[in-house]
């Protein structure tokens, strides 16, 4: 078998080695030193770098002033986190999200979502977030469907959602770059991505550096 050497690493020490890595090889790939960013925007940086082995989003990330605070509040607080897709409901911490007293929810599953989403023309992503208004959810989360993304919006605009914070980096050729800028347009906190590129992995990365961070501040 050809390749590179392989490195004889213990289960438990892969993620510890992967952020040195990322920390060594960050302004080769970049151009940017970590120092440039505050410790708590670079670790989301760092894990989304971990979770897509794609250094472009050092640059392509998007924070509003308020979105780090704002999701450790939300965390914090036991509020729910909810999630566009079942792939990204299963990556998140869990074990943290209840540390806090709250859960992940992802309604795509639910029963009726399907021909919900057949009779009134949308896709199953919008269609179970359209569903989340009575889980009062302090943390909204897109990474698959550009539509969920948007309708978040459009709900929070009515005043039919409050979350604390929108994580929405939705991947995709149609409306994807379009959702996101028009969520970097908005004045509530958010973190989002510039670009076709995103997806619940990146999506579950934000999660859960804020969870890790969260877990900090309270040991702190």
């Amino acid at each position: 078998m050809r390749g590179g050497m392989i490195r004889d690493v213990a289960p438990e020490d892969i993620e510890r080695l992967s952020f040195a890595m990322i920390e060594e090889e960050f302004f080769d790939q970049t151009g940017l030193h970590p120092e440039s960013f505050d410790r708590h925007t670079f670790r989301i940086i760092r894990r989304v770098i971990h979770a897509s082995g794609d250094f472009s989003f050092a640059r392509s990330l998007v924070f509003h002033e308020r979105a780090i605070p704002a999701g450790i509040a939300a965390i914090r607080q036991g509020r729910a986190i909810v999630i566009d897709v079942s792939m990204g409901a299963a990556g998140i911490n869990r074990g943290l999200v209840e540390r806090f007293g709250g859960r992940v929810i992802c309604r795509i599953g639910d029963p009726g979502i399907a021909e919900e989403a057949r009779r009134n023309g949308q896709t199953r992503s919008e269609t179970a977030l359209r569903r989340t208004m009575a889980d009062d959810p302090g943390i909204i989360t897109v990474g698959n469907a550009p539509t969920a993304l948007l309708t978040v919006m459009k709900m929070v605009e009515r005043r039919q959602l409050r979350p604390e914070l929108v994580v929405g980096v939705p991947v995709g050729f149609v409306n994807a770059a379009e959702a996101k800028a028009l969520l970097r347009q908005q004045d509530y906190p958010f973190i989002t991505n510039t670009g076709r590129t995103g997806g619940s992995s990146i999506a579950v990365a934000i999660v859960n550096a804020l969870l890790h961070i969260a877990e900090i501040r309270e040991e702190n």
